[in-house]
């Protein structure tokens, strides 16, 4: 089962992040969480791992209208969207919203999922065009 939408940007992981934030930001996502998972690989385990974030990003009126429909749905909430180094490139993926629906089984939570889908799409695709 494919559960990502996933992209390879030309950017150094340092100018991705900031990036990223800013193509959210356009699709009416902000950022409620960021999760340094290098430095709390290095401070709880004392390994390396290559530069890792994962930023917890929500659309409020997605998410109002999801939780209308079941207040469960906060379990697959915010949207994980993780920004990593891979050699001298900088991968981008997004939990493919399309879960939302899928997970608990409710169709009425399609229609939210494909917008939050759409727009976490647009955000990617706008950083391909950016980054070119």
């Amino acid at each position: 089962m494919k559960y990502d939408l996933t992209i390879t940007l030309d950017l150094p992981y340092e100018d991705a992040v900031p990036a990223v934030r800013a193509a959210l930001k356009e699709q009416g996502f902000g950022v409620l969480t960021e999760i340094d998972v290098r430095a709390t690989m290095r401070e709880k385990l004392g390994v390396e791992v290559e530069p890792y974030v994962i930023l917890g990003a929500c659309n409020p009126p997605l998410a109002h209208r999801a939780l209308e429909v079941d207040r469960m749905i906060g379990l697959l909430l915010p949207c994980n969207v993780v920004v990593r180094a891979d050699g001298d490139h900088t991968l981008v993926q997004a939990l493919d919203p399309a879960l939302m629906a899928e997970v608990p089984e409710r169709e009425e939570l399609r229609p939210i999922a494909e917008e939050a889908g759409e727009r976490i799409q647009a955000a990617l695709d706008s950083l391909v065009t950016t980054a070119g």
